[in-house]
């Protein structure tokens, strides 16, 4: 099991995920808009195809932060 904080850059939760589930089932899962920023694993900026792939193909083994990062309109 992989502890994962999983959220946006303004809420975040803690919980505890199989190592052979996607991103993208995580972030599903959590309600969180994915097309809306851009999502980062332990501070990487991931491509829409990382997302299909599973935390132990990330390399991912004990605890990791999958974040989106809301796009605001007024950033300069």
């Amino acid at each position: 099991m992989i502890k994962l904080v999983i959220g946006t850059n303004v809420k975040k939760d803690t919980k505890f995920v199989n190592e052979n589930n996607t991103l993208r089932q995580e972030l599903e899962a959590a309600h969180i808009d994915y097309t809306r920023g851009s999502v980062n694993l332990d501070g990487v900026t991931l491509v829409p195809a990382d997302l299909d792939k599973t935390f132990a193909q990330h390399g991912i083994k004990d605890k990791c932060y999958l974040l989106q990062v809301i796009k605001a309109d007024n950033a300069a």
